[in-house]
């Protein structure tokens, strides 16, 4: 049978035949790669250690899906806090935006953890244990043998210890340090959902590193598709010189008119995505800038100045006017201006409880033996702090009436949801026009006190 060959450019990481190509990239040290190199080293402290950090006696972030409870820098969310998540989750997006149309693709190159820990710490294990670019090279040529060979097969052995601590770390930002610290120390029998949770993030991990690799940038991300909407033409990316590089002249054939690049295919070797940065603005390109030092190197070698490649934009490039106040530019700084400056104030205006008085079920009054007029409310709290509260129930306005409370105050967990029935009574002539108002007060001191006005119903003609 024979295997249809494709007539139109293909994704880097495929052969002509649709078969998966391999990327060895060749390591270019350089001015770039030191200061990402440092980034990417803090990030991974800052990830590991960001579990173990308490603030005010609460974690510094903990997303406990099972209580439905996320703590951010201590202050604890809940499910019902709608308008800070939404308010968050508009800043991160508008955010996103503006750093891709003032510097492009600097997340994916310098801080996305799926180029930070590939080519920082996997990518590194690989060229260490298999002798570089050239060993993967000579042992994906052996094919079966090579994969079997003693150096990949432990190589693969640390990436499985690697994918099991960065599971484990993953996962102490959804159930805490303690509770990982117990379940590591327990029998999987005894919590089979979270070692099965605990297996599914490893395996995840492991074929991502393993396999998947920069597929992941390419086929699975969807943020390289949309960046065609996000940049414009004075957006940062890394540019190849176009003006100075061509035309491209090898060794002995340059002539006076040749420019700069030589066509030596540096700054492809080097691509962890495979692409040739001098084909222009790709969606592959993550702006990693290992074309960027791996060109610098020639042109040092060459005499010639560096920066062939480099940041730059495409109007920069064409000599064409740039721009740092442009619509985006002053858009996105006001959007994100409104939407984190709402979530700070509605961060901190919120209350400590959400207070909810409702009616009671069934008649909206009973009328007693006695003859006095029975009101059923029910109190809804939320505890929004950080501990345990006891709320005290107290009703203004009923100075000749009672207040039956069978749980007052009302014990809430931090998180938690309580009601508790309450019963006003109150003589038939305490109503006016078949209503009487009151404020329910809820409080947990002086540092907690919530007023709600509430209408009683009883005898009489009720007001229009």
């Amino acid at each position: 049978m024979t295997v249809p060959i494709a007539t139109h450019r293909v994704l880097p990481t495929l052969n002509e035949d649709g078969s998966r190509r391999w990327i060895r990239p060749k390591l270019s040290h350089g001015k770039y790669y030191d200061r990402r190199r440092a980034t990417a080293y803090a990030l991974m402290i800052v990830f590991f250690v960001i579990p173990y950090l308490r603030v005010g006696g609460r974690p510094f972030v903990l997303l406990d899906l099972p209580r439905r409870e996320f703590t951010l820098v201590g202050r604890m969310f809940l499910p019902t806090d709608t308008l800070l998540l939404m308010l968050l989750m508009a800043s991160i997006l508008i955010g996103v935006f503006l750093l891709t149309a003032l510097f492009g693709r600097v997340w994916c190159g310098w801080a996305c953890p799926q180029t930070v820990y590939m080519e920082f710490l996997f990518r590194p294990i690989e060229r260490l244990f298999e002798g570089g670019r050239s060993g993967s090279l000579e042992l994906d040529r052996r094919g079966l043998r090579g994969q079997l060979n003693p150096r990949r097969m432990t190589k693969y052995g640390v990436y499985f210890v690697l994918s099991l601590f960065l599971a484990h770390t993953f996962l102490a930002y959804f159930v805490g340090v303690d509770q990982l610290a117990v379940w590591v120390r327990r029998s999987p029998a005894n919590h089979p959902t979270s070692f099965a949770i605990m297996a599914l993030v490893t395996t995840a991990i492991m074929l991502d590193f393993t396999w998947f690799r920069e597929q992941t940038c390419l086929v699975a991300c969807p943020y390289g598709r949309i960046q065609s909407v996000l940049l414009d033409r004075q957006s940062l990316i890394v540019a190849y010189d176009t003006q100075r590089g061509e035309p491209r002249t090898r060794g002995r054939n340059r002539t006076p008119n040749a420019g700069d690049c030589i066509d030596c295919g540096a700054c492809t070797l080097t691509c962890p995505t495979g692409i040739d940065i001098r084909d222009g603005l790709q969606m592959e390109c993550i702006h990693c800038t290992q074309c960027a030092d791996a060109c610098d190197d020639i042109m040092t070698k060459i005499g010639r100045p560096v920066g062939l490649i480099r940041y730059s934009s495409r109007a920069a490039l064409e000599h064409a006017p740039t721009r740092k106040l442009r619509p985006r530019t002053i858009l996105y700084p006001a959007a994100l201006s409104i939407t984190f400056g709402g979530f700070l104030f509605a961060l901190a205006t919120r209350s400590p409880a959400d207070i909810t008085v409702l009616r009671g079920l069934g008649a909206p009054y009973v009328v007693e033996a006695d003859g006095r007029v029975a009101n059923q409310l029910r109190i809804k709290v939320t505890n929004r702090s950080s501990s345990a509260q006891r709320y005290a129930i107290a009703v203004d306005g009923i100075d000749d009436g009672s207040l039956i409370a069978p749980r007052n105050p009302l014990p809430v967990a931090r998180g938690a949801t309580e009601i508790a029935d309450i019963f006003i009574l109150l003589p038939p002539g305490a109503f006016s026009g078949g209503e009487h108002r009151v404020t329910v007060r809820i409080s947990t001191g002086p540092a907690f006190v919530d007023r709600v006005p509430f209408r009683l119903v009883g005898p009489g003609e009720a007001k229009p």
